[in-house]
């Protein structure tokens, strides 16, 4: 089993389900083919991991992206400080969707296939000064939306349809789903 992500939440998430499994990020460009939806995130996740399972030769591999959406424009990572208030500022008061593509490669027959989870999130109407002391955590630097819904960053969440590991950055039943068809034995998720 091999994760083809560097996220340490991914690392964690996928640890309740399975172990042992080898961490090979995939180090793809993590451009979206077309407007942001499940099928477009779910084949960058499949680029992600067949780019692994090119380079690993044997075993199952999983790969993964999170997206978070609103009006129709996916929000990576944010670059700096400047662009994670501005992201956080855009999805102020609003509900937005988090978008998770999951694929799973057996590299030695190239056999595939994907899953996509949308939560949709509504954020906390926050005042300016809760946004700065969240950017100045430093927490967002490094979460698609600019939050983190497992951190600080759950004190500007006002609620969530949908599954909650999904908005932290693997959707745990879609992914035991996928894996199980794999032949991968997983401990089924306390939560999704």
């Amino acid at each position: 089993m091999v994760l083809a992500s560097a996220s340490p939440r991914r690392r964690e998430l996928l640890a309740r389900l399975c172990a042992p499994f080898e961490v090979v990020p995939s180090d793809i460009d993590e451009i979206l083919e077309g407007a942001p939806s499940e099928t477009t995130v779910a084949a960058l996740a499949l680029a992600k991991a067949r780019a692994v399972a090119r380079r690993v030769g044997d075993g199952i591999v999983l790969g993964a992206d999170t997206v978070v959406v609103i009006d129709g424009v996916a929000l990576g990572k944010p670059l700096d400080d400047a662009d994670a208030r501005a992201m956080l500022r855009r999805l102020r008061g609003r509900a937005h969707d988090v978008i998770t593509g999951v694929a799973v490669v057996d590299a030695a027959t190239g056999r595939a296939e994907t899953a996509a989870a949308v939560t949709r999130v509504t954020m906390a109407d926050v005042g300016d000064d809760a946004l700065e002391a969240y950017v100045a955590s430093a927490e967002p630097l490094d979460k698609a939306g600019a939050y983190a819904i497992q951190g600080r960053g759950a004190a500007l969440v006002a609620g969530f349809s949908g599954s909650y590991s999904n908005v932290v950055g693997l959707p745990l039943g879609a992914t035991a789903r996928l894996l199980g068809r794999f032949g991968v034995a997983v401990s089924a998720p306390a939560e999704d």
